[in-house]
C-alpha cells in the first residue's frame, strides 16, 4: 500500500510504465481511501528500480508504504492496472 499524492497524479501509469522497463509482474490499483494497493512480483532489485522509477516523478510523492511478502503467483505474465 502506498501512501501520500500517490491517486490523481499518474501513479499508475508509471508503475506500469516502470513494471515494463524492469520486466516486473502484477498489478495496481486505487483504493477509496486515497492509497494505491500493488502487488509486485519480481527479484528484489527489480522492484527496488521499480518503485524509485515512481517515486522519481516530481508530481508522485509517496509519504509511506506498507510491504510485506506474499506467495508467487507462478503463471502471472505483465504488470497490469486494475
Amino acid at each position: 500500500m502506498f501512501y501520500g499524492d500517490v491517486q490523481g497524479v499518474g501513479f499508475r501509469y508509471h508503475s506500469k510504465h516502470a513494471a515494463s522497463m524492469y520486466g516486473v509482474t502484477g498489478w495496481v490499483h486505487n483504493c477509496y481511501d486515497g492509497t494505491v494497493e500493488m502487488e509486485a512480483q519480481a527479484d528484489r532489485r527489480a522492484i527496488d528500480m521499480m518503485i524509485d522509477t515512481i517515486a522519481g516523478d516530481r508530481f508522485i510523492n509517496i509519504v509511506d508504504m506498507d510491504v510485506k511478502n506474499i506467495p508467487v503467483v507462478e503463471d502471472e505474465r505483465r504488470f497490469k492496472v486494475v
